[in-house]
């Protein structure tokens, strides 16, 4: 989503970046060029035009174009409208930690994800100490009950369901079922149609009023594109909900929708969903959807998502490893296993500057490390344990044994000596890596050089070709979470 949006945003910064200096024509023109890729983005034709005033409006003030970098100051300034576009700050569930429970009901069309997203709500709420209840309320939509109760159990959380079809009375004894069993939080799923019908709304109002909610959220098909600006604003009226939750985002559409919303409703994102994993609800961070939209990646989310991966124990093993510098192919093998289960490559690619280019480019072996994983499985304890006794022989009994040329396990030794390397200067970098017996490492003075790739060449990236970043440990992407904090 947002791909050909964030094409079209580069290009006119590009263009920008090649003027020394810039006039007022320039601006006019390059905020032509983002209104045109917002409306082709399915951006509502009354918030592009609000936007594009805004971002001219400052372009224009002296500060910016008598700057040393007029062009970057385009980027900041387009930068600083989309995220106040998309909310500013972030919006949080309001949880009153004294009540028992706090009721969540969701709301929406038929086909937006309402139950997926009521199972993945609950299972961001049980990862954070909650209790929390699923209430099957969709009596019309067959098996509906049944795939709310399939799904509560893969993640672990109770359901309540009932025969009837009142789900008014199914609603309001959901909420006695959560008191009975000291659920702290009941998450009403509700039905929905295939559009906005009297019917739907009438009984949306009337389970409001028996449950009496703490947060009403409504859920969004990010691929719907604009029109769903005209169902919200409908929803707004009668329910008056609280936030949405933006479903489908890892979708093809044109995601003009998202952009839409908070300013044509007033109403916040507050969860995105980009996958069908339970853990794929993520909180919305206005400033950060800026950042990717523009090409600038999301640092902050990848690493908040990598430290999540890793348990307290193991965090502190693999530090103190680090630390002694014995870092094996076990630990390689731990590492890439990590980055599965924050997504993969796919996931980790697209979560830094550029990063979405490169996927829709073809530039990313997305099953790198199922291909690492098969060739380190093939090795004997002692060959991961020190890999250096893996000599031309082993070499050869290692690739018959994965099914690849030796090629392959060169390439695979290479990139594991390179992630020491890489992690060794980190570390050093950090004063946590003793540089000689008895004595810290320090920084050492000036950069470290950029990589240029080669002219003419396209090479597909796998985890070597991510700069040693797919070598780091969580202890040391929690170093960096904390530096950028």
């Amino acid at each position: 989503m947002f791909d050909n949006l964030q094409d079209q945003l580069q290009e006119v910064f590009d263009d920008l970046r090649g003027k020394g200096r810039l006039t007022e024509d320039d601006i006019r023109v390059a905020m032509r060029r983002v209104r045109m890729a917002l409306l082709e983005a399915d951006v509502s034709f009354k918030v592009v035009k609000g936007f594009v005033a805004k971002a001219s409006a400052r372009c224009m003030e002296a500060d910016v174009l008598e700057s040393l970098t007029p062009a970057q100051n385009v980027v900041k300034v387009v930068l600083d409208e989309l995220t106040s576009l998309l909310g500013e700050t972030d919006a949080h569930i309001n949880l009153r930690p004294n009540k028992h429970p706090n009721v969540i009901m969701l709301v929406g069309l038929q086909g937006s994800g309402k139950t997926t997203a009521a199972a993945k709500l609950a299972y961001l709420l049980k990862g954070e100490g909650h209790h929390p209840l699923l209430v099957a309320c969709d009596v019309y939509r067959p098996a509906a009950a049944d795939q709310l109760q399939t799904l509560g159990g893969e993640i672990g959380v109770k359901v309540y369901r009932a025969d009837g079809n009142d789900p008014v009375k199914i609603a309001r004894d959901g909420i006695q079922h959560a008191i009975d069993n000291l659920c702290d939080v009941a998450i009403v799923d509700t039905a929905g149609r295939l559009h906005v019908d009297e019917e739907m709304m009438v009984e949306a109002e009337s389970i409001k009023a028996a449950v009496d909610p703490d947060e009403v959220l409504m859920v969004v098909d990010a691929m719907t594109g604009q029109d769903v600006v005209n169902v919200v604003e409908t929803f707004s009226a009668r329910v008056d909900f609280d936030g949405v939750i933006m479903s489908k985002m890892d979708g093809d559409a044109r995601g003009g929708g998202a952009l839409s919303i908070r300013e044509s409703t007033g109403k916040p994102i507050k969860f995105i969903s980009s996958g069908e994993k339970p853990s794929s609800l993520e909180v919305f961070h206005p400033d950060r959807m800026a950042r990717r939209i523009l090409g600038m990646g999301d640092v902050v989310s990848l690493i908040e998502s990598a430290v999540k991966v890793q348990q307290e124990e193991e965090e502190a093993e693999a530090s103190e490893r680090l630390r002694r510098m014995d870092l094996n192919l076990n630990d390689f093998l731990d590492m890439n296993r990590q980055i599965r289960k924050m997504g993969g490559v796919g996931k980790l690619i697209s979560a830094l500057p550029g990063g979405d280019k490169m996927m829709s480019q073809g530039q990313v072996d997305e099953h790198a490390l199922d291909k690492m994983e098969v060739i380190i499985n093939s090795m004997t304890k002692a060959e991961r344990e020190k890999p250096d006794i893996i000599n031309g022989a082993r070499r050869a009994r290692i690739a018959a044994g994965a099914g690849v040329t030796v090629t392959a396990v060169n390439q695979l030794l290479k990139q594991y000596g390179e992630t020491r390397k890489q992690v060794k200067k980190m570390m050093a970098a950090y004063g946590d890596v003793d540089a000689k017996p008895g004595r810290k490492g320090r920084p050492k003075k000036g950069g470290k050089k950029g990589q240029k790739a080669k002219k003419g060449k396209s090479r597909r990236m796998g985890l070597g070709g991510m700069g040693g970043f797919g070598g780091m440990s969580m202890a040391d992407l929690k170093k960096i979470q904390d530096m950028m904090e």
